[in-house]
This record gives C-alpha cells, sequence and structure tokens, in this order.
C-alpha cells in the first residue's frame, strides 16, 4: 500500500476545505511523524484524523539522526517538517507538503513530493470525492487569507471542477 507522509500544511488545506474525510477514501494510507502529531496536530483535529485513520509513525533512531542533520544544514525547515521529511526518506514513502523549502529539499534528494492540489487530483481521479464538493472545498481552502496554494493552478483545478 502507498504511503503518503503529509505535513502540517496540507492537513491544515485539507481540514479548512473541509475534505479530510474525502481524503480518507483514497487507497493510500496517510501517516505524520509522532513529532509532528503531538506538537501540531494533537487535540481534536488529531482525535479526527486518529478516527479517520491517520497513522503516526515512531522515527527510527537512524531517521531521527537524519532529521536531526537535515535541521543543522537548514534552519529555515522546522523540526517537524525535518522529521516528516526523515520518515518519507527513510520508508521511501512519499511526502506531501505545502512549504517550498521542504519540497526543494525533497526534490534535491530525489524523494517523490507532492502538495494539496496533487492530493485534490487524486481525489478526482479516484472518484473519492464528486466535483462539486471539490470546488467548495478548493474556494473555501483557498480562499484563507494564510492560504499558500498557487492561484493559477486553483483557478484551473475550478475552472475544470465547476464544468
Amino acid at each position: 500500500m502507498t504511503v503518503l507522509v503529509s505535513d502540517t500544511s496540507v492537513i491544515i488545506d485539507l481540514e479548512r476545505g473541509e475534505l479530510l474525510e474525502s481524503v480518507f477514501r483514497l487507497t493510500v494510507d496517510f501517516a505524520v511523524p509522532d513529532l509532528l502529531f503531538h506538537r501540531e496536530v494533537a487535540g481534536p483535529l488529531g482525535d479526527r484524523l486518529l478516527a479517520l485513520g491517520l497513522r503516526v509513525e515512531e522515527l527510527s533512531p537512524g531517521e531521527v539522526q537524519g532529521a536531526t542533520v537535515l535541521r543543522r544544514a537548514d534552519a529555515s525547515l522546522s523540526l517537524p517538517d525535518t522529521f516528516a521529511f526523515a520518515l518519507a526518506q527513510g520508508r521511501q514513502w512519499t511526502l506531501l507538503t505545502g512549504d517550498a523549502g521542504l519540497r526543494r529539499t525533497a526534490e534535491a534528494h530525489a524523494l517523490d513530493v507532492h502538495g494539496t492540489l496533487w492530493v485534490l487530483d487524486q481525489l478526482e481521479a479516484q472518484g473519492a470525492c464528486n466535483l462539486e464538493a471539490l470546488a467548495a472545498g478548493l474556494a473555501k481552502a483557498s480562499g484563507h487569507p494564510r492560504c499558500r496554494l498557487p492561484r493559477a493552478e486553483v483557478n484551473a483545478r475550478l475552472a475544470r471542477y465547476r464544468r
């Protein structure tokens, strides 16, 4: 089974768009490192994610070391982000991130990496969510003042979903 390791930004985008339930209908597993879970999503959102099927993974000592080395090499990356990277890299899983710096790092290490819009593409391709719900969810997520999704790609998808 394919495992997608998510950073917090993708989870937040999906939650803002009210698409979390749909995402867990995809034929993949979703995981986050334990440090990220406890620092950034524990509480009501974390409980909801666990009920939906989120896997919380403990890093091996080697993966923790890799996260530490990465954090020292690039202080612009948060510790939870470096843990997500190390988990995905160490287990050869796919990384989901909305962070440009983390994406560049993943690409530099030839790690499979995608973002929120790719997840929406998967929802569409697998029929896990109807186009009306995708359009509404993307409009909500992209309308948030802190949204960092690329406007041109958002508009292209909204046009496609609304046909």
